[in-house]
């Protein structure tokens, strides 16, 4: 495998971990289960077949659908993307803070824009 496919997979499976952290209670038992070995325990699909008595072809199944379900629910709710929207502007604000701090001319119209805007 390519560090270009190491990156991409490393990149979903962030992407799967946040959006269980989000979504993750929506999912049955046996989903979250699944995915959380899967994702977060960085677990094998032979080894979650054994400890969870199923198939290999099974825990991927099951990996399918709950990747499916998780990314139709940010889909309709879009909770990740906000909060990684609400992330990255509290950030810019801070760096607006520093910026002040440290004697630099600041917009405070914008910092208090910016504010308003996340409230």
């Amino acid at each position: 495998m390519s560090n270009k496919d190491d990156k991409m997979s490393f990149e979903k499976s962030v992407d799967i971990s946040l959006l269980l952290d989000f979504y993750g209670q929506m999912l049955t038992d046996r989903q979250r289960e699944t995915t959380e070995l899967y994702y977060n325990e960085d677990l094998s699909l032979s080894e979650i077949a054994s400890i969870q008595s199923i198939t290999r072809a099974g825990v991927r199944d099951r990996l399918v659908k709950s990747e499916a379900i998780l990314r139709d629910y940010e889909q309709k709710l879009g909770l990740l993307h906000r909060f990684t929207r609400m992330k990255d502007e509290i950030a810019s604000i801070a760096s607006l803070i520093q910026r002040c701090k440290n004697g630099e001319d600041v917009d405070f119209e914008d910092i208090l824009r910016r504010l308003s805007d996340l409230q």
